[in-house]
């Protein structure tokens, strides 16, 4: 909303108003706002969440201070979603369809996570809303981002292409004042089909109309739309498995963030695409406000969320994170590097599959369970092992950003 205002007043020559049509600065102001939103608002919700009497419940599974965190204000996610929201709305143009699906899909998984974890507080139900129905609200999301992404006439990308390539249908060529030296080389087209980016492979793009032998639009949505609803369950259920330990999700949350704020800012950017030779999404650069408000609001929540906790985000704000940062990489097609990106949350994921799957695979070959694991998720095994739980949030965080640094390499490493 003031990016308008600002922009209005611009055209009276008023000092400094020009400054707003600068992402960098605009995205700072997002950050540090969240920042403050977090960290004031958090202290006031924390407060209210205290006199209401909305703690976790937490059941007795044999880990070191577990049930010294019984009765820690939970719901705490309604702080990050207002400290992501709040800057999103006063400084990001409203109207950009990336920003629109990124607010669409926060608010959509803070619902499914706040209904979760009102039932589980209110109603005294520890299993909380059922799976098949969070199963159904991801799905939704998936379906409306999907359908957002592949059929608005505002999602498109610019390829570089060599000098002698032929059009494609829905396809034209463009050009661009920052590559214009290079013109005699290659070309810029246009094209809104869904390609996205494969890492860490030369000539790395992958145009998801491949899958059914369609070049078109025509069909191309029958497998671009079930690719989107898998990835927003997979990562937004991977958070929600994390958030076992103080701080932990929310940091490595954080850490994803400032990378894909890095990957954004350079798709987004015509002579950064040009020169690292990635895709160019116009319009994109306004995810850069909405992901600095996302990494300043988990900064600001671990002011109150790291060891020892103040208040856990419940799945209020897990689910949204993991959410979140799924549509994230998707609008900037880079949705394929989240194994590396997010190799906490999959490693989590796949944790608690493998140790399920192989109780069951022995207890019905040898007639009892075994575990592959001390406990699952995988923090928990740690656990088990005697290690202190800070500890095991630092090491975590710390691969984390090794994975994050690994994945902005990915932008020249092929």
């Amino acid at each position: 909303m003031l990016y308008y205002l600002f922009s209005w007043l611009d055209q009276f020559n008023f000092p400094g108003t020009g400054l707003f049509q600068y992402i960098s600065f605009r995205a700072s102001l997002a950050l540090i706002t969240s920042l403050i939103v977090s960290i004031v608002i958090g202290k006031r919700i924390i407060a209210r969440l205290r006199t209401q009497q909305i703690g976790e419940t937490v059941r007795d599974l044999g880990l070191a201070g577990q049930m010294e965190k019984s009765g820690t204000p939970t719901m705490g996610g309604l702080i990050i979603l207002a400290a992501i929201l709040l800057p999103t709305l006063l400084f990001a143009k409203l109207q950009n369809v990336y920003v629109f699906t990124m607010v669409i899909a926060t608010i959509w998984l803070g619902i499914i996570g706040f209904l979760d974890d009102y039932i589980k507080v209110f109603k005294k139900n520890k299993e909380g809303l059922k799976g098949a129905f969070k199963i159904i609200g991801q799905i939704g999301v998936g379906l409306i981002v999907g359908s957002i992404l592949y059929f608005s006439d505002g999602v498109v990308v610019h390829k570089r292409v060599s000098a002698n390539y032929q059009l494609q249908p829905d396809e034209r060529f463009v050009t661009h004042e920052h590559a214009q030296s290079s013109g005699e080389n290659y070309k810029w087209i246009q094209t809104d089909d869904m390609t996205t980016t494969i890492p860490f492979f030369k000539g790395n793009e992958f145009n998801y109309n491949w899958l059914i032998g369609d070049f078109n639009k025509s069909y191309g949505w029958l497998i671009f739309i079930p690719i989107v609803i898998f990835i927003v369950i997979a990562v937004s259920n991977g958070a929600n498995m994390t958030d076992g330990l103080d701080g932990l999700a929310t940091g490595t949350s954080a850490i994803v963030g400032l990378a894909l704020a890095v990957l954004a800012y350079v798709s987004s950017h015509a002579k950064f695409a040009d020169y690292l030779n990635v895709m160019y999404i116009p319009e994109a650069e306004e995810l850069v406000i909405f992901i600095a408000a996302f990494v300043g609001a988990c900064v600001g929540f671990l002011w109150y969320n790291a060891y020892p906790a103040q208040v856990f985000m419940g799945d209020t704000g897990s689910l949204a994170l993991g959410g979140i940062i799924a549509v994230f990489a998707i609008a900037i097609r880079k949705e394929l590097l989240i194994p590396v990106l997010c190799g906490i949350f999959l490693i989590e994921n796949v944790s608690v599959m493998l140790q399920v799957a192989y109780f069951k695979y022995t207890k019905k070959r040898f007639g009892e369970g075994r575990r592959i694991f001390l406990m699952a998720p995988l923090h928990h095994h740690y656990q088990k092992k005697g290690i202190h739980e800070a500890k095991i949030v630092a090491r975590f965080w710390i691969v984390a950003v090794l994975l994050a640094v690994v994945s902005i390499v990915t932008l020249k490493l092929r």
